[in-house]
């Protein structure tokens, strides 16, 4: 009876409501964190139109064994529509110590198709296989010829989860999918990001956007970011040390021997536009997502996993099989601007998830504290960074 009852609690914590828990939360912005560049409706990648986000939150009851604090984040360029409307793609790894399956095939074609799923390094396969079970459930494709080669990518969540219990399983997959939309996105402790780690500070899911004014039109770089890396010391934030004014209660303080540099996590960063670039500008814009996460002061350590995916949902007929597919795409002359408002969205999406997450603790009795909200304005403050709220 009691396995029983622990596994209703889980299923419980999938729906909804888990992620609307985080709606209203104050942002970074809302504590006055001072940023650059001109941010969406939303500040959201689902600001890039077509978007859709949904999560599935697993946490277990408290007191109840094993502790289990993880989820799935998807990310669908194209919403619900069917995966064989590809969109143009790139990625870059900038530290190869993590996953992110499909991207042969992205380098290769240019084109991704389905969802982006993000969820933690031991349940890659699972949601992988649940996204084509998805697919087939979904979209009814004749099975004779239909194949996919899903994005599925993970950061380590095994301080606070365990991670070695196995319990992603496909229907928080689905759930993750099948609630996925337009709108707000709910950050921090949430889907993929429940048990993760930012600069030692309870972290997870952020995401922001920019606007970017281009020939008379308006374009949207919007990102969604799984945080889970940097180490205390190395937190800036508006080039402020606040790593150094919260030195206390780092996570992974318990750990022998203790390393200044241990670097336990990684970050999965995604990048959606509205602009019409191609698979080769969209690779030069993952690229830049390193500068962005280099704002918040970390070095992307030996044991990080610092992978990058950049989508455009510009060129429908981007995955045409026949004809010849009329296509536009921006000149490399005028990428700049997006280079930036890429850089600046990454930058606040790591602040939002920060700020957004809340202390909790996990497996074993491990702990992250949230990064107070108080100290975080007394340090800017200090060193005269706080804007007006």
């Amino acid at each position: 009876m009691k396995a029983f009852t622990h596994r209703v609690l889980l299923l419980l914590a999938t729906l909804p409501f888990a992620a609307a828990l985080q709606a209203g939360e104050p942002r970074a912005r809302d504590l006055g964190v001072p940023f650059e560049g001109t941010p969406g409706p939303l500040n959201a990648i689902t600001d890039v139109a077509g978007v859709e986000v949904g999560h599935s939150t697993i946490v277990s009851a408290d007191g109840v064994e094993p502790v289990v604090r993880t989820g799935v984040t998807a990310v669908l360029p194209r919403g619900k529509r069917a995966p064989t409307e590809a969109v143009f793609a790139g990625w870059f790894s900038q530290n190869g110590n993590g996953e992110m399956t499909g991207t042969t095939w992205v380098k290769e074609s240019g084109l991704m198709y389905g969802p982006v799923m993000i969820t933690n390094t031991h349940s890659v396969g699972v949601v992988r296989d649940a996204v084509i079970a998805w697919g087939l459930q979904h979209y009814h494709f004749d099975t004779s010829d239909w194949w996919s080669l899903p994005v599925v990518a993970e950061t380590w969540d095994g301080w606070l989860n365990d991670i070695n219990g196995f319990h992603v399983k496909p229907e928080h997959a689905f759930a993750a999918l099948d609630t996925a939309s337009t709108g707000p996105v709910a950050e921090g402790n949430v889907g993929g990001g429940t048990g993760m780690i930012c600069y030692e500070f309870k972290c997870g899911i952020g995401t922001a956007s920019r606007i970017v004014e281009d020939d008379g039109k308006r374009y949207t770089v919007g990102v969604l970011l799984q945080a889970n890396f940097g180490t205390r010391p190395e937190l800036l934030v508006a080039g402020v040390p606040v790593g150094h004014e919260v030195p206390e209660q780092p996570a992974y303080a318990a750990l022998a021997p203790r390393r200044s540099d241990r670097d336990m996590g990684s970050v999965i960063v995604i990048v959606g536009t509205d602009a019409p670039l191609l698979p080769h500008q969209l690779d030069r814009i993952a690229r830049r997502v390193t500068m962005g996460i280099a704002r918040s002061g970390a070095v992307a350590g030996n044991g990080s996993g610092d992978i990058f995916l950049a989508f455009s949902t510009a060129n429908p007929e981007a995955s045409a099989a026949t004809g010849l597919p009329a296509l536009h795409m921006l000149p490399n002359e005028r990428i700049t601007p997006f280079f930036t408002a890429t850089v600046q969205a990454v930058d606040e999406a790591v602040m939002n998830a920060l700020v957004a997450a809340r202390t909790t603790t996990g497996f074993e009795g491990n702990t992250a504290i949230a990064l107070p909200h108080a100290r975080l304005r007394a340090a800017l403050k200090k060193y005269n960074r706080l804007a007006a709220p």
